[in-house]
């Protein structure tokens, strides 16, 4: 019978290459040392398999904004370290998803939102030092690093 480590070890690989084969997303110029997810679906299914919250940001390839934040959140060291207790997806252009739970406060963008383990749009996690009419348009990487680590208080993850 195999030990709990090496079951455990088999068990992860398992679910990364059937279920989890769609790592290999793109980073849209928001960092490639960034693991990212292939799709919000399958980064959601990620999020539900390993346990993690989903980081998901919603940009426009034209979008000023966006292309302002990239460069920013690509070297943030600090986003970078909290990211290992993530599923992180970006969704550029016509992948944004339709449902309206990831504009539960309009269509602007960019948009950063967070996805229970469960697979919920968790409304709670937003940028508390931005504007209550736009509550999860970020604009520097403080504020990013700050609902990142309050995602990972609320979850609980070491």
């Amino acid at each position: 019978m195999l030990g709990g480590g090496v079951m455990k070890i088999v068990r992860d690989y398992f679910i990364r290459s059937v279920y989890c084969s769609p790592w290999n997303g793109s980073d849209n110029g928001f960092g490639s040392q960034y693991v990212w997810a292939g799709s919000l679906e399958s980064g959601i299914q990620i999020g539900a398999n390993h346990r993690k919250p989903v980081m998901v940001i919603i940009h426009k390839s034209w979008c000023p904004a966006c292309k302002k934040l990239k460069p920013k959140f690509a070297e943030s060291q600090e986003i970078q370290s909290l990211s290992k207790h993530f599923v992180m997806v970006n969704v550029i252009d016509d992948q944004e998803p339709s449902s309206r739970d990831y504009s539960p406060d309009g269509n602007y963008i960019p948009r950063i939102l967070f996805v229970s383990p469960n697979g919920y749009v968790d409304l709670t996690i937003y940028n508390e030092d931005g504007t209550l009419q736009y509550k999860y348009f970020y604009s520097r990487p403080e504020q990013i690093a700050k609902s990142m680590r309050k995602a990972i208080e609320k979850y609980r993850l070491e």
